[in-house]
């Protein structure tokens, strides 16, 4: 009896974990099958976007997704015909049988196009099989150079009330800064006021990073526009902006 209790204990610990599918599996391969096909449409719905992507970036993008594996990529942007996908994503459905812990794994590819034309779904998910070779990878992503508002705050000069703000020593306040060259400078003198702002625009970001100042008699501020106002278009990043500040968006 010894013996037989021996030979069922690796039965037992094979049938608590993953197991590769084979083919034989029956229904839980299938639900397993189903569940990647809803992984892969999820994994869909997260990389379309209406706005245009060169093919690099939205593979990239796809990569970035906990799961997926870009076994391909072809198109030069997601405008026109736009990008065709393929890739590799798990699923996962509890075994068949009479240890219900086990699960089936499987790992299938599926082709995806994206396009501005229209939405994702709108094309489909196809199944197909899988490329030979190892998944696609990708450099990481620029890096978005830091403004840095605490030095700018305190290198600004102060004019005392009564005053007027020389936009030469704004200028110079911020050139000691040594800031990034991806960092655009925007400068602009009223009256005894100056008005400046500082922006950058984050690799397949919407949105600018911006900081506006104003120096003027009595007063030196410095703040950051809502993500509305800081949207293109909406010249929330402009010296003129920091002149006259545009009230918050409703």
């Amino acid at each position: 009896m010894r013996r037989a209790v021996l030979l069922l204990l690796p039965v037992l610990l094979g049938a608590c974990g993953e197991v590769p599918y084979s083919g034989d599996a029956g229904t839980s391969g299938e639900r397993a099958a189903t569940d990647a096909r809803k992984a892969a449409d999820l994994a869909g719905d997260k990389i379309y976007t209406s706005r245009v992507q060169s093919a690099r970036d939205l593979a990239h993008r796809a990569a970035d997704l906990d799961g997926v594996e870009v076994m391909g990529v072809s198109g030069a942007s997601t405008a026109g015909a736009g990008v065709t996908l393929v890739i590799r994503v798990p699923g996962t459905a509890p075994q068949d049988g009479p240890f219900p812990a086990g699960s089936v794994t499987v790992r299938h590819c599926f082709r995806m196009r994206f396009s501005t034309a229209g939405e994702f779904r709108r094309y489909g998910t196809r199944q197909v099989a899988c490329p030979p070779g190892a998944p696609l990878t990708f450099e990481p992503w620029p890096k978005t150079p830091d403004i840095p508002v605490e030095k700018l705050e305190k290198a600004l000069p102060r004019v005392p009330a009564g005053g007027s703000a020389d936009e030469a020593k704004v200028r110079a306040a911020v050139a000691s800064l040594r800031l990034d060259p991806a960092i655009r400078r925007e400068f602009a003198t009223e009256g005894a006021a100056v008005g400046l702002v500082l922006r950058v625009k984050p690799y397949l970001s919407d949105a600018f990073d911006c900081v506006l100042a104003s120096v003027a008699p009595g007063r030196t501020s410095v703040w950051s526009p809502s993500p509305m106002q800081r949207m293109p278009g909406e010249a929330g990043c402009t010296a003129a902006n920091a002149l006259h500040p545009m009230p918050p968006p409703h």
